[in-house]
């Protein structure tokens, strides 16, 4: 029996920029980091006493007797892809799907962990985020970019650099003080709405010609928000272009924010808050917002109607939290 643990991620700031369509002609950018999250996958082979070959537990169930009847297509194309069959899997998350924290990305690159260790391997993150890129975006024909995969593979508080040839990870390199002092200033709010990231981003992908300047402010965002991370100086600098930021990406598609979003956004910022976003393509989920500590009280009641969800960084990306090693043979060696 395998189980792997993948934290989701925030995206602070670059988002869209990781879009092949924008990083492969202007390079991308992105600022982020993962929190203590997750999603986990568990995975066995189905002892063979059923009359299914594969069962699939996520917000479904499936029983199959081949992988072409698999109704998920992450799953489908990650078995067809390692030649996986005949499995038990269970997935299980501490947040819900299609909120903007990268989730499908998350069960992407922590079930692709766990394929490898049921074939006895261990295999690298940067092949890990790579491989889950190629399913998300090649074999399953998702649109989207390419951060999340990354932030889940690696984890931590990272500037991603993307562009034609590749990618590089760079961790920012805070001291533990300063980075809990952000830590304690931001907030993270569910706001209830749901949605496919993938809808967004066709729709923003579709206005990308008209956007090319936007997008490059936004980038550059990625340059000022590290210089103020690893200064000395004020964190307040963060929030406030987490504020800037949030008013360049609502001009990318009409698609990414709502008027029951800007509601919210708005009585939060006359509360306190010093900036915020919508983290992942828009369209809902979940709410960020940079605070001061003494502000916080009435940021919370001015938003009461939502979930306040406390958090903490985490710099371990995906990992085996269960390896028990079994013996199959696979039916038809029987």
């Amino acid at each position: 029996m395998i189980i792997t643990r993948t934290p989701f991620r925030m995206s602070f700031f670059g988002g869209g920029t990781d879009l092949a369509s924008f990083y492969e002609e202007y390079g991308g950018a992105v600022l982020s980091t993962t929190f203590d999250k997750y999603c986990y996958v568990n995975v066995r082979h189905l002892p063979p006493f059923f009359d299914y070959r594969t069962h699939l537990t996520y917000s479904q169930k499936e029983t199959v007797n081949s992988i072409d009847e698999i109704e998920h297509p992450l799953i489908r194309e990650a078995m067809r892809f390692l030649d996986i069959r005949q499995i038990r899997l269970l997935y299980d998350a501490d947040l819900p799907a299609r909120t903007g924290l990268g989730t499908s990305s998350s069960f992407a690159v922590g079930m692709l962990n766990a394929f490898y260790a049921l074939k006895g391997k261990q295999v690298d993150k940067k092949r890990l985020a790579d491989e889950a890129i190629y399913l998300e975006r090649e074999m399953c024909k998702e649109a989207g970019g390419i951060q999340d995969q990354i932030a889940a593979a690696y984890g931590g508080l990272n500037r991603i650099d993307m562009d034609r040839y590749g990618y590089t990870v760079k961790p920012i390199v805070i001291s533990n003080q300063r980075k809990r002092e952000l830590n304690d200033r931001l907030m993270l709010f569910f706001t209830g709405f749901t949605r496919f990231s993938a809808e967004v981003q066709k729709k923003t992908s579709q206005s990308m010609p008209e956007k090319i300047k936007q997008l490059l402010h936004m980038k550059e965002m990625v340059n000022e928000a590290e210089k103020i991370l690893i200064s000395r100086g004020s964190l307040d600098d963060f929030g406030r272009l987490l504020h800037e930021s949030w008013q360049l990406k609502r001009g990318l598609s009409a698609g990414i924010s709502t008027n029951a979003i800007d509601e919210v956004y708005q009585k939060a910022m006359q509360a306190g808050a010093l900036g915020g976003k919508l983290l992942g393509a828009g369209g809902g989920g979940f709410l960020l917002f940079y605070v001061e500590p003494e502000k916080q009280p009435a940021v919370r009641a001015a938003l009461k109607g939502l979930l306040h969800v406390p958090f903490l960084f985490e710099s371990s990306g995906t990992s085996i939290v269960h390896y028990t090693a079994e013996d199959y043979e696979l039916e038809e060696n029987r």
